[in-house]
């Protein structure tokens, strides 16, 4: 499914704040692979989903998806593979359009356009659906304008969005670190659900040590733009936020001691 080779991505270069940001990182995700991200602030985390979405272009290496090469594809050429949530609720959504006139964008990306209604009946009655699904009330609110809404209602139809085409692939960048803890559990939860009931492969970037043992089949930990740890399974399952302090410091050569704020 997602094949990335020997990346590479350097910033500053030549200069004294000259920063290598990605190491050479070869990573394979399968098709349905559910993986969390985690590591320090400036391990490299985001720079790799930016590098993967075409946000940023790498120096050197390959991104295959599902047979085709996207290191050298334009950032909106990308968009018609990938599904993506960002840290900010107010990224994402265009917020003085309505609710389900930002879904309609949503379902139109990569597709060619022509002349006719600008939602049709059967849609706007799939969006009800979808939103009510949610079980924040959105469906009876389709025409307010999605600055209006709150940041877990609005990170919610981001997500929604985000997955309304089955994307190849889903990243998801820190897409509950700006909510509080009520209304982030709530969207991990969507989360859970929407990758399972759709079998997306997905990339998740958090902070947070908990959910990323509790998310996902997978989880990778970075550091300094390198992939140090990668567990699976059963090994997975049975770990705990001590085991995960414990593996980052053996992995990094006991660097971490001092990180463990950033890892909470």
């Amino acid at each position: 499914m997602l094949k990335i080779e020997k990346l590479t991505k350097t910033f500053h270069k030549g200069t004294i704040n000259e920063k290598q940001a990605i190491r050479g990182v070869s990573l394979h995700l399968a098709p349905g692979d559910f993986v969390t991200v985690i590591g320090g602030n400036g391990a490299g985390k985001s720079t790799l989903l930016n590098l993967i979405s075409g946000t940023l272009m790498a120096d050197s290496g390959s991104i295959l998806l599902d047979g085709v090469e996207l290191s050298q594809l334009p950032e909106h050429i990308r968009a018609r593979f990938l599904g993506r949530v960002f840290q900010d609720p107010m990224m994402g959504t265009a917020a003085d359009m309505g609710i389900e006139e930002n879904l309609a964008m949503a379902l139109r990306r990569g597709k060619q356009r022509g002349l006719g209604w600008g939602i049709t009946a059967a849609e706007r009655e799939d969006y009800r659906g979808r939103l009510a699904a949610l079980g924040l009330g959105l469906e009876d609110r389709m025409k307010s304008k999605v600055g209006l809404l709150s940041g877990g209602q609005r990170q919610a139809l981001t997500l929604l969005m985000a997955t309304l085409q089955k994307p190849k692939l889903l990243l998801l960048d820190e897409h509950t670190a700006a909510l509080d803890p009520k209304t982030a559990a709530k969207v991990l939860e969507l989360t859970g659900e929407m990758v399972a009931r759709d079998h997306l492969t997905t990339l998740m970037v958090t902070h947070n040590m908990r959910d990323a043992i509790r998310m996902g089949n997978r989880l990778i930990m970075m550091h300094e733009g390198q992939v140090i740890v990668d567990v699976a399974g059963e090994k997975k399952l049975g770990l705990h936020v001590p085991d995960l302090l414990a593996m980052f410091e053996k992995a990094s050569g006991g660097e971490f001691a001092n990180d463990r704020m950033l890892l909470s």
